[in-house]
C-alpha cells in the first residue's frame, strides 16, 4: 500500500494516453514549455528593470 510500483505508473500512463490521446498530450507539453519559458523571461525582465531602477537611484545620489 506504500509507494506505487513501476507497473502502476505504466498502467496509469497508458490510461492517460488512451483518454487524452497522444496528440493532445504533446500539445499540452508544448504549451506548458512555452508558458514556463515566458514566465522565466518575465522574471528576467523584471529583475533587469529593478536593477536599472537601483542604478538610477544610486547615480542620482552621487550628483
Amino acid at each position: 500500500m506504500g509507494m506505487m510500483s513501476i507497473w502502476h505508473w505504466a498502467i496509469l500512463l497508458l490510461v492517460v494516453a488512451l483518454v487524452f490521446g497522444t496528440g493532445k498530450l504533446k500539445n499540452m507539453g508544448k504549451d506548458l514549455g512555452t508558458a514556463i519559458s515566458g514566465f522565466k523571461a518575465g522574471l528576467k525582465e523584471e529583475n533587469n528593470q529593478n536593477s536599472d531602477l537601483t542604478v538610477s537611484k544610486h547615480e542620482g545620489q552621487k550628483e
